[in-house]
């Protein structure tokens, strides 16, 4: 197959540029990042498309080698909340046909992240005849049922997942978990699903010395350090961390270190998810045993990653977890609820353990578990490594999303001609 093969990546609320740590900053800008700039790799032109947030960015920024960030105008040109950004959606479709007719691009295919990027892939499938694939990233009936009416997404979203579902050729499920989701709730023939992770890269998260990070950071040498790192929303369980420490059996000598938020200042009193967990650790008298430690940039993660004996993640639901994965990529065993795509990353037992989610007592009772034990967490810091590095690089990730661009090409190829030879035999 030839290697100028042009995608449009579409991600409208997920910049690959963005600022990782806020509300709507997170995962999917990894995925899009990683998984663009590996194709790249792999000999793909790649074209992100995403929702213009300010009126400096300029229209195309050449990103990386083989990849470039198209910036569509879809509504103000400003950050606003994922959920209020639907109505855009059909500005989105026709601003990305007047860059792809401007520029006169042959896209090879669209790969959609998101359901209301996959609004915009149905779209230019319909008028362009250009196939698409899907990650959705997280599925609307999921999150309906786990936050009830917090959910601010319009009801509409569950019909348009469903549309997606039918119109799409492919769609990318990225654990066991969302697959099961997307045939359950969905009806979505199993043919059309294709499970790949998500991963980490090798070139960002590795192995560092535990005292040297610590050194680094500031941290202390003579406590159990536990890391909770990632976007400061409700549904993470950063509650449930808090919580978990009042049950510990040696709690004066543990620190645990929160890292995300909107600003790099740890004492930013203008996010409100972080002012609901000082009151609950307050509430607690835990309050001692935390460091807030702001937004970090991606270039120090991996030494917080490091200088940690375990990382925690207990959110209510996950549709995979990236942090997970790059914890282990550094040697640290994971804590992690045992739901969606952290119960597929974290081998029980082996890399960490699974727990209940908003479950603090279970979760305390398997960090004493941990802690106690320095050659159990030696052991699964080596089988952690081991695991990230066979399964979950983004290199591996985007090898398979090679594959599964293959194998729609040769499909739609094999559609056009097929409908070649009956418009002939009709003439």
């Amino acid at each position: 197959m030839s290697i100028d093969l042009k995608i449009a990546f579409i991600s409208e609320h997920a910049s690959p540029l963005a600022t990782l740590g806020g509300v709507d900053t997170g995962g999917q800008n990894v995925y899009v990042a990683q998984v663009a700039m590996h194709l790249a790799e792999l000999g793909y032109k790649v074209d992100v498309f995403t929702r213009r947030e300010d009126t400096a960015s300029p229209a195309i920024v050449n990103w990386k080698p083989g990849v470039r960030v198209i910036h569509v105008d879809a509504g103000p040109a400003e950050i606003i909340p994922k959920e209020a950004i639907l109505d855009y959606m059909p500005q989105f479709t026709k601003s990305m046909l007047q860059f792809i007719r401007a520029q006169d691009i042959d896209y090879t295919l669209c790969h959609a992240n998101f359901f209301m990027s996959a609004m915009v892939a149905a779209d230019l499938k319909r008028i362009l005849d250009l196939p698409f694939a899907v990650t959705f990233h997280a599925l609307g009936h999921v999150r309906r049922i786990h936050q009830g009416n917090s959910d601010q997404f319009p009801p509409e979203r569950l019909l348009i997942e469903e549309s997606i579902v039918k119109q799409a050729d492919y769609i990318i499920a990225e654990c066991p978990q969302d697959r099961d989701d997307l045939i359950y709730y969905y009806h979505a023939p199993s043919y059309k699903i294709v499970t790949i992770p998500c991963g980490f890269s090798t070139s960002e998260f590795y192995p560092i010395d535990k005292s040297a990070a610590r050194k680094q950071l500031g941290l202390p040498q003579d406590q159990h350090i536990l890391l909770q790192l990632g976007r400061m929303v409700p549904r993470k369980g950063v509650d449930n961390v808090i919580r978990s420490l009042g049950h510990l059996k040696n709690a004066q000598n543990t620190c645990l270190v929160i890292v995300g938020g909107d600003s790099e200042n740890p004492d930013d009193i203008n996010n409100p998810e972080l002012n609901r967990l000082r009151r609950i650790a307050a509430e607690h008298g835990v309050t001692a045993c935390i460091k807030f430690a702001g937004r970090k940039s991606r270039e120090l993660l991996k030494y917080y990653y490091a200088a940690a004996d375990i990382f925690i993640s207990t959110p209510w639901y996950e549709p995979f977890g990236i942090t997970p994965l790059e914890a282990m990529a550094c040697g640290t065993p994971v804590i992690g609820s045992n739901v969606g795509g952290i119960k597929y990353s974290v081998a029980d037992g082996r890399t960490g353990a699974l727990v209940p989610p908003e479950n603090p007592a279970a979760l305390a009772e398997k960090i004493d578990e941990l802690t106690a034990d320095a050659g159990l967490l030696e052991t699964m810091s080596a089988n952690a490594i081991e695991r990230v590095n066979t399964y979950f690089t983004w290199a591996t990730v985007a090898k398979n999303i090679d594959k599964l661009y293959r194998t729609i090409v040769k499909v739609n190829t094999g559609l056009q001609q097929a409908a070649l030879k009956t418009k002939n035999k009709a003439a």
